[in-house]
């Protein structure tokens, strides 16, 4: 291992963890829009509590290593960065929206682009260019102004500003994990569902597991290897740019992560025999996933991280960011569905 790059072995520890949040969607249901939709309109909770499952297991465990000193959460930027609770409504706000447009987050996409379906592709593509016209493009300037990210001055986050108050932070972690698992677990239907509670547990632990990987790394490498958790918006337009150039971007985590969840979603649909190439036929509806597409780059950007790189990977490294974008996501994409089944059900009549 010593005589591999760095980044090749931080694209390794993203491919693993990519593989397993790929066959956890595929043959454990595990999906942000598809969660919400169930829930509110088809009555059926068991997906969105299985967020409990991976949201409780992913903050013990990583949070258990980062007591240990295993993993250095406060050297990830989900800490280094001065949190902006602005760009995490606002963001959060515009990429649920656009989540709901595109039926499916980044991350969904993949998934969804493995297992046969062409749209996704198309999808895939536009955020991640439009992702980049916000971070580096022309539209950088402006999002730098409306929604300024400096660098931290001094510790931050969930852990820190309760131990503030005199939380010790055993106590804060058990009080979000195992509340998160009480959640989860506390919906019969689910618990009736034991390959799927498995599978969420299996997402948990990928998120520990990237972050404990690349915390290694940090390490070996001098800081040359970012310490992160799997996100698919920005990561999603370097992987793009790595297959276009190759010496651009480089090989790196993103790269790795990005190619497993494609990966894992085509040998879980493969179990499944849920593979099948699909297209789109009709044109309004391409141009509504476009947009989507869109709006989910832009707002992803703007919030630092999607559904997963925020609503699991922050939220298990106990910044705020992650709790916030994450209702904020959730709020954004039930106004969405709610227009898109309204303006269905009026067309109806």
């Amino acid at each position: 291992m010593d005589e591999l790059p760095y980044g090749l072995l931080a694209a390794l520890v993203g491919l693993a963890g990519g593989i397993v949040l790929g066959l956890a969607a595929r043959l454990g249901d595990f999906c942000t829009l598809g969660a919400l939709e169930s829930a509110v309109y088809g009555k059926d909770a068991r997906r969105l509590r299985l967020w409990g499952v991976v949201l409780g297991v992913a903050i013990l465990t990583t949070q258990a290593l980062a007591l240990l000193g295993w993993i250095e959460l406060e050297n990830s930027f989900y800490h280094t960065i001065r949190w902006n609770p602005l760009a995490s409504i606002v963001g959060g706000l515009v990429f649920g929206y656009g989540m709901a447009m595109a039926g499916n987050c980044g991350f969904g996409a993949l998934v969804r682009f493995g297992s046969g379906d062409l749209r996704s592709l198309v999808v895939v593509v536009v955020m991640a260019i439009i992702g980049f016209i916000v971070l580096s493009g022309p539209l950088a300037p402006l999002r730098v102004l409306l929604f300024p990210q400096p660098e931290a001055s001094g510790p931050q986050g969930i852990v820190h500003d309760l131990g503030l108050l005199g939380l010790p932070a055993p106590l804060t972690v058990a009080l979000f994990g195992a509340g998160a698992l009480a959640w989860g677990l506390g919906y019969a239907p689910l618990r009736a569902r034991p390959q799927m509670i498995a599978w969420g547990a299996a997402a948990g632990l990928a998120v520990s597991w990237c972050f404990f990987g690349t915390s290694w790394l940090y390490d070996h490498s001098l800081g040359a290897v970012q310490i992160e958790g799997p996100s698919f918006t920005a990561p999603v337009g370097r992987t793009l740019i790595y297959l276009m150039t190759s010496t651009a971007g480089g090989i790196t985590f993103s790269v790795g992560s990005v190619v497993g969840v494609m990966a894992g979603a085509l040998i879980g649909s493969m179990i499944r025999g849920l593979f099948k190439w699909e297209a789109c036929e009709d044109p309004r509806e391409l141009g509504r996933q476009v947009g989507g597409a869109a709006l989910m780059g832009a707002g992803g950007v703007v919030a630092m991280g999607c559904s997963v790189g925020q609503g699991v990977s922050a939220f298990a490294a106990l910044a705020w960011s992650g709790p916030v974008t994450l209702i904020a996501i959730a709020a954004g994409a039930a106004f969405g569905l709610r227009r898109l089944i309204g303006g269905f059900q009026n067309a109806v009549d």
